[in-house]
């Protein structure tokens, strides 16, 4: 932990920031928290609504040890989003998300926005929690590879939403900027330790639709950011969301003790200095309080990370695309999801994921990118087994419209 966050710092002080406006220009000003706005929209002269959205659609072959299901192709999501500008400091938004094929339909946002001053903004609705970076900034046109990350997705259940309030600002002087974020929503709920995976496993709280109704358990989660930038050095931001995710008492009647997860994350984004390779990573951790009655598989502490390192290579007028651009990509990830050690022996538990993701991307605009992406993962057991290896080739693309 010591040593990743060192990693993080020192990145943080070796890059400098990017970021993209639809016309593929740098924005010095954007952080994180922009990005559900910081998208390309289509606007008409006699509706007061913009529409966008985007697709992704890929191939894939994988292998595990030798064994292989052959060629398959997926559209993972096809995502819509909608806003509209109600009056001067008052505007709403909704991404609607289409998921393999259609089988799922989520509102992963719908939010309404009064802006009372830049450090004092008022927001409600369906909220996308702004823990870590990836659940804000996660659109597929904006990422060289094909999956999203495995703590970003597997710890942070991203796109992770919730219904609630909050606040919000932002503001910058000179060479910095600094935004806040803080809201209250519904939470998790038991699943986590009683899914099929066997282990404690947060995703599974997205199956309960009941969340956008009423609370688990009648009390409210807490999720707070905080994010720093220098134009120069780049952006790295701290977010922690907590709350009780168990169901501790019913009609008066108590159930359980009050039982406590916590979600911690650091990311940040920049550019070498000297160079235009693009640094992203974020790294997350949570604390699970499991009930001792549970066995070890469950695991009350988990850990993970990611860091893509992108290259442009070219970036010249192809056919009829202005500012085309082929990228080297890497990807280096790993989680683990039971952080500790058995009781009785004192051994290791394992039950962990290491991934590296070389990558080819082209950009015949910013606003789309064809991906070829090699993927090698090793994966332990809880109890240390010969890893299991799985390799494979994907490629596809991602594009708004």
């Amino acid at each position: 932990m010591k040593k990743f966050l060192t990693l993080v710092m020192g990145l943080w002080f070796c890059t400098s920031t990017f970021a993209q406006t639809d016309k593929g220009k740098v924005d010095t000003t954007a952080l994180n928290m922009d990005a559900v706005y910081n998208r390309p929209f289509l606007s008409f002269d006699k509706l007061p609504v913009a529409l966008g959205g985007y697709l992704e659609a890929n191939s894939s072959y994988f292998g595990s040890d030798g064994l292989s299901e052959g060629l398959s192709f997926q559209i993972p999501r096809l995502t819509i989003f909608i806003s509209s500008t109600i009056a001067e400091r008052i505007k709403f938004l909704t991404e609607i998300e289409l998921e393999e094929g259609g089988a799922e339909i989520a509102i992963e946002f719908a939010a309404f926005d009064i802006e009372f001053h830049p450090m004092l903004n008022f927001r409600g609705g369906v909220i996308m929690n702004p823990i870590g970076a990836f659940n804000q900034n996660h659109d597929g046109p904006k990422w060289e590879f094909i999956n999203r990350p495995i703590a970003s997705t597997t710890i942070i259940p991203s796109t992770w939403s919730n219904v609630g309030f909050g606040i919000y600002g932002k503001t910058a002087k000179n060479s910095w900027a600094f935004a806040y974020e803080a809201y209250l929503t519904n939470g998790f709920d038991g699943s986590i330790i009683g899914s099929a995976e066997n282990r404690t496993w947060l995703p599974q709280s997205k199956a309960n639709k009941e969340r956008f109704e009423e609370s688990s358990n009648g009390v409210a989660w807490l999720t707070l950011k905080t994010a720093i930038k220098n134009f120069k050095y780049g952006e790295i931001g701290f977010s922690w969301m907590g709350g009780v995710y168990n169901k501790f008492e019913e009609d008066g009647l108590q159930l359980d003790e009050r039982r406590r997860l916590d979600i911690f994350a650091i990311d940040f984004n920049g550019k070498l200095p000297f160079s235009r390779t693009k640094l992203i990573g974020e790294y997350t951790w949570a604390n699970i309080d499991v009930p001792a009655t549970f066995s070890q598989q469950f695991g009350n502490r988990q850990r993970g990370g990611f860091i893509d390192i992108v290259h442009p290579i070219l970036n010249q007028r192809i056919l009829d695309w202005d500012n085309s651009t082929l990228n080297l990509a890497l990807r280096l990830e790993y989680v683990d999801y039971n952080k500790g050690s058995f009781r009785e022996t004192g051994g290791n538990i394992f039950d962990h994921t290491y991934s590296i993701v070389p990558a080819v991307s082209f950009r015949p605009s910013p606003q789309t990118v064809l991906r070829l992406n090699y993927r090698m993962d090793w994966t332990r057991d809880i109890l240390g087994n010969p890893s299991v290896k799985t390799v494979g080739l994907q490629f596809g693309f991602s594009t708004y419209f």
